[in-house]
């Protein structure tokens, strides 16, 4: 089944466009059997259900941090991912900076933005971003490679909408600035419910989990 969900997805994206499998809570197994039917990037949520999946898949998919990063997990977390697209603070950049000069690599990462500027979400606020990002572009061991926003969990995609719009103005913005060290490649928006809406708004990185891998059993 998940091998089914998985082509019937990748042939749906149109080319340029990267898939993200939404991991959270699935199975190494599992795992290992989406990246079998051609998922290139996995995406998780946690720094420890990574490393397990880690163990099983290793370096057949690149690996996606698609979850709240805490500044004290950035040591292990950088040896995992290829990718961390949760950046909202210059105190969890400087962490993943100090991790990875420790380790000679230069982490890619995109700019997580609160297009919904709710107070309970992760992300900076988009009047924030600009600065934020001249701050972070300074860090020798750390990569901008473009946005991400989470928009709506549930609900109807156009609801989700504005969130998207507000988020790829921001991104035209940024990338029209030409800022020294930072490369506006990635726009990384819309998950199973909205990532068709995300994709007439411009995204060419899509978070899909549950239309992936089936319903999850718990959170």
């Amino acid at each position: 089944m998940i091998k089914d969900s998985v082509k019937e997805i990748l042939e749906e994206l149109t080319e340029g466009v990267e898939l993200v499998g939404a991991a959270k809570t699935r199975t190494p197994e599992e795992i290992l059997e989406s990246v079998e039917a051609g998922l290139k990037i996995v995406g998780e949520n946690y720094v420890q259900e990574a490393e397990k999946a880690f163990e099983v898949v290793g370096e057949k998919a690149k690996w996606h941090m698609i979850g709240h990063l805490q500044s004290n997990k950035a040591k292990k977390a950088v040896k995992i991912f290829d990718m961390i697209e949760t950046v909202d603070s210059i105190k969890l950049a400087r962490a993943i900076d100090r991790a990875c000069a420790n380790i000679g690599k230069v982490m890619l990462v995109l700019i997580e933005i609160n297009s919904g500027e709710e107070p309970q979400k992760a992300g900076v606020l988009p009047e924030d971003a600009i600065s934020l990002i001249k701050e972070i572009s300074e860090l020798e061991n750390v990569q901008i490679m473009g946005l991400m926003t989470m928009g709506p969990f549930a609900g109807d995609p156009e609801d989700a909408r504005p969130y998207f719009q507000k988020t790829k103005k921001l991104f035209d913005e940024i990338k029209d600035m030409n800022l020294p060290g930072v490369e506006m490649r990635y726009l990384s928006m819309g998950m199973s419910n909205s990532y068709r809406v995300a994709l007439e708004e411009g995204a060419n990185m899509v978070r899909i989990g549950t239309k992936l891998f089936g319903e999850r059993e718990y959170d």
